[in-house]
C-alpha cells in the first residue's frame, strides 16, 4: 500500500477509496447492531409496536444508500479499468508530470521459467535470469510469454499481477519513480519450485542503467537457442545469470514453441493454415462443371434476331463467375 510506482499507487488508491466508501455501510451497521441488543434487550421496557411494519424515511436509508455507494464504485470501476489497462501505453511518470513526447519505452521481453524468471532487453542485446534493472522515470513495457505452465508477473510496488501463458504474449506498461531495491515473484501456483520463484528488482538512475548495460555487455554469456533449452529444464533456487549477447529473435522463437531445431513455429503454422482454408474457401465458391454448362444453355436460349441489322445477335446475361 506504499508503492514507488505510479501504476501500483493508483491501484492502491483504488482499494483505499473502495474501502472507505465500504465502510459507510458497515460501520453504521456493526454500531447500530450493538444499539439495537442494548436498547431493546428485555429488561429494557422498550415501546411494543406489534402493528409497525413499514417506515418510509428508513426504507430510503436501507435501500438508498447502498445503492449511492454501488453507483459510485461502478462509476470508479469503468473510468481505472480502461486508465489502468496493463496494455494501454502510460500517459504520464506521475500524477505531476506527464511523459515527454520524445520519450521512448524501455522495452523487457519477460519469459517465466521452471522456476526462474529470464528478463531479456532486446534494444540492448543484452538477458539476465532472476534479476531485472530499470531506470525510474522511464516508461517500461513488459513482453511477457512462459516456456510450460501458466504463471504470474508480479512486483508489488510496480504494478498488478499479469498473466504469463506458453505461447501466448501479454503487456504490461509501467513506470518506477523512485530508486531502491524491490522483489518480483510469480503470483501463481505452478509446481514444486513455485515458492522460490523469486526475482530482484533494482530501480536505478538513468546513468547508473546505462553503466550496467555497458557492464552486461563485457559479460562473456551468449543467449542462444542451445543455451536457452538448457536453461529452460526445470531447477530451483537459480542464481542470478548475466548475458552479454542475445540471439536475433530469441523470445519470437520462445513465443510460438519453435525454440528446438525442427520445429514449426506457431504463427508460420497458422499462417499456412489461414492460407489453406482461404483456397478451400475459394475453391467452394467456383461454379461446379453442370452450372457452367446450364450458364451456357441460359446464353443460348436468349439469343435473338436484330431486324435493322438483317443478322443474328447474341445477348448474353451478365453471369459473374468468381475466380
Amino acid at each position: 500500500m506504499n508503492p514507488t510506482g505510479d501504476i501500483a499507487k493508483q491501484q492502491a488508491d483504488l482499494i483505499t477509496i473502495s474501502v472507505l466508501l465500504m465502510l459507510i455501510i458497515i460501520v453504521p451497521v456493526m454500531i447500530l447492531t450493538v444499539l439495537f441488543a442494548w436498547r431493546y434487550r428485555k429488561s429494557a421496557n422498550a415501546k411494543y409496536e406489534p402493528d409497525w411494519d413499514h417506515s418510509t424515511k428508513l426504507e430510503l436509508v436501507i435501500w438508498g444508500a447502498p445503492l449511492l455507494i454501488i453507483i459510485v464504485l461502478g462509476l470508479i470501476t469503468w473510468v481505472s479499468t480502461h486508465k489502468l489497462d496493463p496494455y494501454r501505453p502510460l500517459d504520464r511518470l506521475d500524477e505531476n508530470r506527464p511523459i515527454p513526447a520524445s520519450t521512448k519505452p524501455l522495452e523487457v521481453q519477460v519469459v517465466a521459467l521452471d522456476w526462474k524468471w529470464l528478463f531479456i532487453y532486446p534494444e540492448q542485446g543484452i538477458a539476465s535470469v532472476n534479476e531485472l534493472v530499470t531506470p525510474v522515470d522511464v516508461p517500461i513495457r513488459f513482453k511477457i510469454t512462459s516456456s510450460t505452465v501458466m504463471n504470474t508477473f508480479y512486483i508489488p510496488t510496480l504494478a498488478g499481477m499479469i498473466y504469463a501463458m506458453p505461447g501466448m504474449e501479454t503487456t504490461l506498461n509501467a513506470v518506477l519513480n523512485k530508486p531502491g531495491d524491490y522483489k518480483g515473484l510469480s503470483a501463481n501456483f505452478s509446481g514444486e519450485g513455485f515458492s522460490h520463484m523469486h526475482f530482484a528488482y533494482k530501480g536505478v538512475t538513468g546513468g547508473e542503467f546505462d553503466a550496467w548495460v555497458q557492464n552486461m555487455k563485457s559479460k562473456p554469456g551468449v543467449l542462444d537457442r542451445a543455451d536457452y533449452l538448457n536453461l529452460e529444464k526445470p531447477s530451483v533456487r537459480e542464481p542470478v545469470r548475466y548475458y552479454g549477447q542475445v540471439e536475433n529473435a530469441l523470445f519470437n522463437r520462445i513465443l510460438n514453441r519453435c525454440v528446438a531445431e525442427g520445429n514449426v513455429c506457431m504463427n508460420e503454422q497458422m499462417a499456412q493454415d489461414h492460407k489453406r482454408n482461404a483456397i478451400a474457401a475459394a475453391a467452394k465458391r467456383l461454379p461446379s462443371k453442370a452450372q457452367l454448362e446450364q450458364m451456357a444453355q441460359l446464353a443460348e436460349a436468349e439469343m435473338c434476331i436484330t431486324p435493322e441489322a438483317g443478322g443474328p445477335a447474341v445477348v448474353i446475361p451478365n453471369y459473374s463467375v468468381k475466380k
